[in-house]
C-alpha cells in the first residue's frame, strides 16, 4: 500500500491500543474497541417545502465529509410539521477506513476549538452498545465552509459507532485517547 495511512490510524495502531489492552486487562488486540464507522446527519426540516435548502446542505456535507451525503427521505407523513411521505427531509453520510479517521482529525483539532466559548463535549451521550453522538449547531465551524457564503445555518448529528465496546467506560476511553474533548471529567 503506497498510501500515506492516516495520522490517527497511526496512533491507534502504535500507542492506544497497547494503553487499552493494559488498562482494561485485554489479551488479544482484536479484542480492542474501535471506532468502526462515523455518521454525520443533517436533517433539514424546511426540505421538504423547498428542495433547494436540502441541495444545499448536502453541498456543505460534500465540502465537510469529502463524500457525497446519501439524500434522506420522510418515512410517514406528519401533518403537524407539513411533512408528506416521501419529502426530502435531511442528508447523511456514513465515513469508514481512511476518510473516517481523516474526518476525525479534522474534527477533534481543528473544528471543534473554533467553537466559541467552547468548554468540551458532554461525557454522557453514550448508548447502550458504547456509540457516542455528538450535536453540532452549526456547520460553519468547519475550515472548509466558508462562512460568509452560508445563506443558513445548519445543525448535525455526528455519530461515533464503537465496536467490540463492552461498556460506556471503555468507549469513552478510547475518545478520550482519540483526543475527544470531555468536559468535566469524572
Amino acid at each position: 500500500m503506497d498510501k500515506l495511512s492516516p495520522r490517527l490510524r497511526e496512533k491507534y495502531r502504535q500507542e492506544i491500543v497497547p494503553l487499552m489492552m493494559e488498562a482494561f486487562k485485554l489479551k488479544n488486540k482484536l479484542e480492542v474497541p474501535r471506532v468502526e464507522k462515523i455518521v454525520v446527519n443533517m436533517g433539514v426540516g424546511e426540505g421538504a417545502a423547498d428542495i433547494k435548502v436540502v441541495e444545499k446542505a448536502m453541498e456543505e456535507l460534500a465540502l465537510i465529509c469529502g463524500q457525497r451525503p446519501v439524500l434522506r427521505r420522510a418515512k410517514k407523513a406528519i401533518s403537524n410539521f407539513k411533512i408528506r411521505e416521501g419529502s426530502p427531509v435531511g442528508c447523511k453520510v456514513t465515513l469508514r477506513k481512511a476518510m473516517m479517521y481523516e474526518f476525525m482529525d479534522r474534527l477533534l483539532n481543528v473544528a471543534l476549538p473554533r467553537i466559541r466559548d467552547f468548554r468540551g463535549v458532554s461525557p454522557d451521550a453514550f448508548d447502550r452498545a458504547g456509540n457516542y453522538t455528538l450535536g453540532l449547531s452549526e456547520q460553519g465551524i468547519f475550515p472548509e465552509i466558508e462562512y460568509d457564503k452560508l445563506t443558513r445555518t445548519q445543525g448535525m448529528d455526528i455519530t461515533f459507532v464503537v465496536k467490540n465496546s463492552k461498556s460506556k467506560g471503555q468507549s469513552r476511553e478510547l475518545l478520550k485517547l482519540f483526543g475527544m474533548p470531555f468536559s468535566n471529567e469524572g
